[in-house]
């Protein structure tokens, strides 16, 4: 029998947007089993661990490509335009200037391994050594070297201006005593390992150092307290900060195998944060 006509386009209705609710729900549901993630990290030390990261990830059911950088301004650029779901090579507050000075919005998800700065030389073996006039290398990003200065003043090498120091945006133009007239260096911090012939000492991060062969405990001439505030972060867009693949990527990094890692293959260069 032959329905009306009016309660047939009801039900025609009722289906159409039955079908439409279904599609779109099967689409975010694709959408947040992302299975295959592009993570952006650092030369060194990031490509290493992430070797190990990838094996657990495959137990959460994701596929890392993990994609390598060598310049830090590079990873948040990439993840804000949307050519990587996530990246793991930075701090906090080099986060942070970042998404004020380049306006990212970019937020982390994870705690990954805290990176001791140090100051390295290739002229001294112990920072006693360092002579008057001495030519010292720092970051010039402005996260970094600050974090160089900050260990620079608890060396008693400088003195920064209060406020420089509380509000962690320390620049040579903050120095206000410097005794033995040090000469400060900014440079690019990939830059760094391959000027140390022509400084006396210089402030060098943990991934480019080891790709120079230097090693804190070995080479370091000062040293900075693996319990400082610099752990390093899985940072996405603050859009994918709760989907499912988010916190995967997390647990794999957390996983204990990727723990053991850190804690064997770079004894105390390289400390897990979580």
């Amino acid at each position: 029998m032959l329905l009306p006509v009016r309660r047939r386009a009801a039900m025609i209705a009722a289906i159409s947007l039955a079908s439409a609710a279904l599609f779109t729900a099967s689409g975010t549901l694709h959408a947040q089993e992302k299975k295959t993630l592009k993570v952006g990290v650092s030369v060194g030390s990031g490509e290493q661990i992430f070797e190990v990261v990838k094996k657990a990830a495959a137990r959460e059911g994701l596929t890392l490509d993990v994609i390598v950088f060598n310049d830090y301004q590079l990873p948040n650029a990439a993840l804000a335009a949307g050519d990587l779901d996530a990246n793991a090579f930075q701090h906090q507050p080099f986060l942070d200037n970042q998404n004020k000075s380049r306006g990212f919005d970019i937020v982390p998800v994870g705690l990954t391994i805290t990176a001791p700065l140090g100051f390295y030389s290739r002229k001294i073996k112990s920072i006693d050594a360092l002579p008057d006039g001495a030519s010292v290398g720092i970051q010039n990003d402005p996260s970094n070297g600050n974090r160089a200065l900050l260990l620079l003043q608890e060396a008693k090498l400088i003195t920064l201006k209060p406020e420089a120091v509380k509000n962690n945006t320390a620049t040579p133009l903050d120095v206000v005593s410097n005794p033995k007239k040090l000469k400060l260096v900014p440079l690019d911090a990939a830059q760094l390992p391959r000027s140390l012939d022509d400084l006396t000492i210089a402030s060098i991060n943990n991934d480019y150092a080891e790709k120079a062969g230097l090693t804190l405990a070995r080479d370091g001439v000062i040293k900075e307290s693996p319990k400082g505030p610099y752990a390093n972060i899985i940072a996405v867009r603050r859009a994918d900060k709760d989907k499912p693949w988010a916190q995967q990527l997390v647990k794999a990094y957390h996983s204990p195998e990727v723990k053991s890692f850190i804690e064997t293959k770079f004894n105390g260069a390289l400390v897990p944060a979580f």
